[in-house]
């Protein structure tokens, strides 16, 4: 049975059969490539800042490729599936310093600017050797005869949603660097006027995904329950027009709305408005695309930090929801319960469920394990195979180069 809160592109990406993952990864790919020749034609020879939020498109480019090579073209016990040994050798690579250059678990952030990596038209030429192989094994059968559809396909699923996360970043690089992108997708839809909050009696909520079916990322497993409070919610996010009379008050330059963090993260910001925005003759103007354009007041308020959405908070007498209240209003009132226009920020510190293990791919969760607050839904720029009401994001409070803002509860 079909869960009415989980896209069909999302379930596909979780559940899907051989062939539904082969067509998913060659869209994903075309989409990677086509926001990589935005880049490559916007920018001097494809270099961009030395920034933490960045990495070099080239560097992201092959770093793709190299992962899902790692995973499964040189992996042979991927048909074990998430039970598998990351420390059984690999088979040789494409190239021989690949490792050297793309594995990020190895590979510190500020080196990659310095990296002799190919040029583009040979890290294109290596990701379509890599796609095609990937297609070969999927065709082929990847798992032995003892082996589970789930644990044969985990690593498939695993490289498409991976390939997902680093086309959404290479969006919001190209935002940051003013770099226009595919005008008819990846951008913000405007929304209506808040409709009425939506309002849930006090119980149990059974937060997390069961390990009983098709892919799951291994922070959201360990299901158990929870016992939540009554709670009225926003039915959707914040939109500018909701946001802005904060802004217009003058609370960004008020100390008693901020907390302690908040506070000192917009002095050294010397922030006086939302990233990407400004005020002109009256009237507010965003930075897309490179150019400064007028603000439509009804689209998403976004790129806001968690502080500025606690900010907000304050000053509107509300509160951020929680990860399960979030949780329990998008899947038990998927048609009230408006979310996937921005990732939303939570009180939630991520952390991990009860019975945590990690998978084999060590530095995706546990690593992060330190206090930085849980996302939830997804954005304008997520593809959305990565949409689904369990999926947990996760980034430190201030960034705001990300398409995150957020919706708020009654005190």
């Amino acid at each position: 049975m079909h869960d009415p809160s989980v896209t069909a592109e999302a379930q596909l990406a979780r559940q899907g059969s051989a062939a539904a993952l082969a067509d998913a990864l060659q869209r994903s790919r075309s989409d990677t490539l086509a926001t990589f020749a935005s880049l490559e034609q916007a920018l001097p020879n494809i270099r961009v800042p030395q920034r933490p939020e960045l990495n070099p498109p080239l560097w992201e480019l092959g770093h793709i490729g190299w992962f899902q090579a790692w995973w499964l073209q040189r992996f042979a016990a991927r048909a074990l599936g998430w039970r598998a040994d990351p420390e059984l050798p690999r088979g040789p690579a494409l190239q021989t310093d690949a490792d050297a250059w793309y594995n990020s678990s190895l590979v510190p952030h500020d080196s990659r600017w310095r990296l002799p990596l190919p040029d583009a038209a040979q890290t294109r030429a290596n990701l379509a050797r890599q796609l095609r192989a990937t297609l070969a094994l999927l065709n082929e059968g990847s798992g032995d005869a003892a082996s589970s559809d789930d644990d044969a396909l985990y690593f498939f699923r695993l490289a498409l949603l991976h390939e997902d996360m680093h086309h959404e970043a290479s969006l919001y690089m190209a935002q940051s660097l003013g770099v226009p992108t595919d005008p008819a997708r990846w951008q913000p839809p405007s929304l209506p006027a808040p409709p009425a909050p939506l309002d849930f009696a006090a119980g149990p909520w059974r937060l997390g995904s069961k390990a009983d079916a098709g892919f799951a990322f291994d922070n959201e497993l360990g299901a158990h329950e929870v016992e939540l409070k009554a709670v009225q919610i926003d039915a959707q996010v914040l939109r500018w027009a909701d946001y802005l009379p904060f802004v217009a008050a003058g609370a960004y330059g008020e100390t008693r709305w901020w907390s302690e963090a908040g506070h000192q993260w917009r002095l050294a910001q010397a922030m006086q408005a939302p990233r990407y925005l400004r005020a002109e003759a009256g009237a507010w103007l965003q930075w897309r695309g490179g150019q400064w354009r007028a603000l439509d007041l009804s689209q998403p308020a976004c790129h806001l930090s968690q502080h500025e959405a606690q900010a907000w908070c304050s000053w509107a007498g509300r509160r951020l929801p929680t990860e399960a209240e979030w949780e329990r209003a998008a899947i038990s009132r998927p048609q009230d319960f408006r979310w996937g226009d921005v990732w939303e920020w939570t009180a939630s510190a991520f952390a991990p469920y009860p019975g945590f293990q990690p998978h084999p791919y060590r530095d995706y969760s546990a690593p992060w394990f330190d206090g930085r607050p849980v996302l939830r839904g997804g954005s304008f720029m997520t593809q959305p195979r990565i949409k689904h009401p369990r999926y947990r994001n996760f980034f430190p409070p201030q960034r705001n180069d990300i398409p995150a803002g957020f919706r708020s509860c009654a005190l």
